[in-house]
């Protein structure tokens, strides 16, 4: 939502990139609508330039990003294709992608890192035929202070997130987004964007809080059980816990590196 306005991405562009753009025209929001893989949809896709920029937001740390880009960028190309030739003896130009992940969950530390397409690759000898490189920047208060200097709603948007998990720390969600919330607008951090957008923040804060702490347990009960009993019954509990919370089976293969028919076998012996 606060980076769905084009003055705001701009800045956080410019913060990342080192640009000094300062135009909103210049950039063309290009995000697919309804445009679903699995049940997962990007954040923000946009141009400027000759390139074309994925950002993802994300409080939960997926080594899987790189393959889930593929899939939206090769979407994004369609859609810029469409209606032309790929059988033209004239060659299409296509904007030069990156791929930018925005972290603020609680299990990594580092400030930013790297993830390539070709780790997920099995048995690959020699150089991969195929690559894609996603950059992760941290976004939790105390991490990557250049770039939070350089866009302030990111800053701000930082703050809030901490605000929240300090009263989450000792109050009911509900009520911790709320003062949270007041706390916020109180001191001038996203103000005017939570006054604006006051209840909606409030549902989709205690949502997402709420996501991010069933992965976390969801993770932990995946390494208790691969513990105890060995990765593939670890891989077991895991889809059937996944399937509890309704997570599509192709996305459950996707994420445990199974194959389908082996989370369906999975889900038939336990009546799911």
């Amino acid at each position: 939502m606060l980076f769905s306005d084009r003055k705001n991405l701009l800045s956080l562009y410019n913060a990342v990139s080192g640009s000094h753009y300062d135009d909103p025209e210049k950039l063309e929001i290009i995000t697919l609508e309804n445009a679903i893989y699995m049940g997962m949809k990007n954040d923000l896709a946009f141009i400027i330039g000759t390139d074309l920029f994925l950002y993802e937001h994300q409080s939960t740390y997926s080594p899987n990003m790189p393959l889930r880009d593929l899939f939206y960028i090769s979407s994004e190309y369609q859609k810029l294709v469409d209606h032309k030739s790929l059988y033209s003896s004239c060659l299409l130009k296509v904007p030069a992608p990156q791929f930018i992940v925005f972290y603020n969950g609680t299990e990594k530390k580092k400030d930013h890192w790297v993830n390539h397409l070709s780790e997920a690759f099995e048995n690959l000898s020699g150089e991969p035929k195929l690559e894609l490189e996603v950059l992760t920047l941290n976004i939790n208060e105390g991490h990557n202070e250049e770039l939070m200097e350089q866009c302030q709603t990111l800053r701000e948007y930082a703050q809030y997130v901490n605000c929240v998990r300090k009263y989450a720390e000792e109050l009911e969600l509900n009520e911790a987004v709320k003062l949270a919330v007041d706390e916020c607008i109180r001191n001038k951090i996203l103000s005017e964007f939570l006054r604006a957008n006051k209840s909606e923040v409030i549902s989709m804060s205690i949502f997402e809080y709420d996501k991010e702490e069933e992965e976390r347990k969801l993770r932990k009960a995946e390494y208790e059980a691969g513990v105890a009993d060995g990765l593939n019954t670890a891989k077991k509990d895991a889809a059937i816990a996944f399937a509890e919370l309704h997570v599509p089976i192709e996305q459950i293969a996707l994420a445990l590196k199974v194959d389908v028919e082996a989370v369906k076998k999975w889900l038939r012996e336990t009546g799911k």
